[in-house]
């Protein structure tokens, strides 16, 4: 099973990749190192990237510690509690799953992430 490493700010954290979405998980991994700026929506934090990845298997209804990719606006969400549309995470369109954190990760808007 393959993993990755999330740092935001003094923050990280390893990953575990699911198999559920070889293609976007495949595309990610290729693409490392990622950096990014993190943005807060409600407890869901997510980076823009420069990574085009089609919809794969796509959802919405998320769990915490959940790591998906957002086909509409080309970013990596991460899921860290309820979004401001449900009391649970939940993402505003459908996203592709890829990953899940393994521990805990502290993130702050505005502070620079890299995987």
């Amino acid at each position: 099973m393959q993993k990755l490493r999330i740092i935001c700010g003094n923050s990280q954290a390893e990953a575990k990749i699911i198999d559920k979405k070889p293609k976007t998980a495949e595309a990610i991994l290729k693409s490392l190192p990622l950096e990014g700026i993190a943005i807060k929506w409600g407890e869901e934090y997510y980076f823009y990237i420069d990574v085009e990845i089609e919809e794969e298997n796509s959802q919405t209804e998320m769990e915490v510690g959940d790591i998906a990719y957002w086909p509409e606006r080309k970013a990596i969400c991460i899921f860290l509690g309820a979004t401001p549309i449900a009391d649970k995470p939940v993402a505003i369109s459908p996203i592709n799953l890829f990953a899940k954190l393994e521990g805990k990760l502290e993130i702050k808007e505005g502070v620079e992430w890299c995987s």
